[in-house]
């Protein structure tokens, strides 16, 4: 989506001012918010950038917790 950021200046009237001015209006985008997420694709599981939306809406099914341990290294000799 697009936007624009509006500076202004000068004292509100509420704060005992003249009231605030806009001095100038640039463009902006908004961005997704987009998060890192382990989940099940194609049977499979890997990392996958999603929207936060589409975790809250259940659009991603997470990997389950694993449960296996690391084979412990030898120790050295």
């Amino acid at each position: 989506m697009k936007g624009s950021i509006i500076w202004r200046s000068g004292k509100s009237k509420k704060s005992g001012g003249i009231g605030t001015h806009v001095t100038a209006i640039t463009k902006r985008r908004f961005l997704p918010n987009l998060q890192r997420v382990k989940a099940v694709v194609d049977g499979e599981v890997r990392y996958i950038r999603v929207t936060a939306n589409a975790i809250k809406q259940g659009l991603v099914t997470k990997a389950p917790k694993r449960t296996w341990k690391k084979p412990e290294a030898k120790a050295k000799a």
